[in-house]
């Protein structure tokens, strides 16, 4: 399946606020959004602009190439 970069970003979102267990009201307090802001990040409604993805990796203790999905190749190896 191909999916769009956007799919993968709502993916990618959802699975890292899954694991730092933090609720979408405390994650839209610290990223200056609203709740339901986020809930459109998560059902891909919407996405997030570059500060707002900044500030969501800040918090969630990701890199933006991981809400991005990017993958990088380092001497021939995929880290």
């Amino acid at each position: 399946m191909n999916e769009t970069i956007d799919q993968i970003i709502t993916q990618n979102l959802k699975n890292e606020i899954e694991t730092c267990g933090k609720s979408k009201t405390d994650i839209a307090k610290a990223v200056g959004v609203s709740k339901s802001t986020i809930s459109q990040y998560l059902s891909g409604r919407a996405q997030p602009t570059l500060a707002t993805l900044s500030r969501l990796c800040n918090f969630l203790d990701c890199s933006a190439d991981d809400i991005l999905g990017v993958k990088h190749i380092y001497d021939g190896r995929e880290k």
